[in-house]
């Protein structure tokens, strides 16, 4: 990891962060699922982008969140960044309860298990996801955390089309 560069949001920029970033993560879901993830699929840098839905640790009902990923091999790498604030994703938090998990490629859903890559397996995935997305490195910079890494494994492998109507 780097020594620290970029200096920790104040909790006022933490709360406007978080409002933001619940709205933009509300319509690019929005966007991604209308299009099959032809829009809102990749992240303005190039990076992909997949949908990920977990089980609320608190109210029990199904939140989805669109992350930049990694894949390798059938695995796919996700990062808890939050853009480098003070307090772990509720995504995060939410898989940490409950790690089965659902995530969508495209029109593809697959059934997931999430579990926090070990630091061995991050101090080796992390350059390549900071390769992806330059920015990890400077939200690390920013926070105090240990952003987690976050590695999703199938359930099965028999990924399921998402059963959207016809149009014709």
């Amino acid at each position: 990891m780097s020594p620290r560069s970029a200096r920790p949001f104040t909790p006022r920029e933490e709360r406007i962060g978080s409002t933001a970033i619940k709205f933009w993560s509300r319509l690019n879901t929005w966007v991604y699922r209308a299009s099959g993830g032809r829009l809102g699929g990749r992240f303005p840098s190039g990076a992909p982008v997949l949908l990920l839905t977990t089980i609320g640790r608190k109210s029990g009902r199904p939140q989805t969140a669109p992350l930049l990923y990694l894949r390798d091999g059938d695995t796919y790498i996700v990062v808890a960044s939050k853009g480098g604030m003070s307090h772990h994703p509720l995504w995060f938090k939410n898989l940490e309860a409950n790690p089965h998990v659902e995530m969508e490629v495209g029109r593809d859903t697959m059934p997931m298990t999430a579990r926090r890559a070990t630091e061995h397996e991050k101090a080796a995935l992390w350059p390549k996801l900071v390769a992806m997305y330059s920015s990890y490195a400077d939200y690390q910079a920013r926070t105090d955390r240990d952003i987690p890494v976050v590695i999703l494994a199938p359930r099965n492998t028999e990924p399921k089309r998402s059963e959207r109507p016809s149009t014709t």
